[in-house]
């Protein structure tokens, strides 16, 4: 516990991570300051209470399994995807480090965890998904079947008007498909 010691000094002020200890009959022993604010507004004094208070049911399992990984395996760190209740009637979805406590006896103490909010990119990989989806299926495939159509119209016995007029669309509608590509380029970061 000598480690969590030094750890809860660095972070128990941070505004942007979240460190907590549960104990072995699962309930909260320490909390940092941005924890307690984020998650004591809607629950109370949670020192002491049992951690599945601020989590959605079904995180439950992953808590159990990553705790027993952490026993298991006392000299590694195992992360956690886990949704935690926004007090609004829905979830702030939160990233995990988990690594297992002991006593100066070597018994198990209990875990210490380190998170932080991945709300926001998860909403936004969301977001990004679906323009994805847009892109490839609502947008490309009319301009795929528009290029389709100019090369089967593309007939030199056509009036040359007429032929013009395919040609402006066909170069307009492969300007567009370019640029509406996805881009091979490294990402903007």
């Amino acid at each position: 516990m000598k480690n969590f010691s030094a750890i809860k000094e660095l972070l128990d002020n941070s505004t942007t991570f979240y460190l907590i200890s549960v104990k072995m009959d699962s309930r909260y022993g320490y909390l940092n300051g941005h924890y307690k604010k984020i998650f004591e507004a809607q629950h109370g004094d949670l020192i002491n209470q049992h951690y599945a208070i601020t989590m959605h049911q079904e995180d439950m399992a992953i808590c159990s399994e990553v705790s027993a990984q952490c026993f298991a395996n006392p000299q590694q760190i195992f992360p956690a995807t886990i949704r935690k209740h926004d007090g609004k009637g829905g979830y702030i979805a939160t990233q995990w480090d988990y690594k297992a406590m002991f006593d100066q006896q070597g018994h198990p103490a209990g875990v210490f965890c380190i998170g932080y909010d991945i709300t926001a990119f998860m909403l936004s990989s969301a977001a990004l998904e679906q323009m994805e989806h847009i892109q490839s299926h609502v947008i490309r495939k009319p301009i795929a079947n528009l290029l389709g159509l100019t090369e089967l119209l593309h007939d030199h016995s056509l009036p040359l008007e007429t032929q013009n007029i395919i040609e402006m669309i066909r170069t307009g509608v492969s300007e567009l498909d370019e640029f509406i590509k996805p881009s091979k380029q490294k990402p903007f970061l």
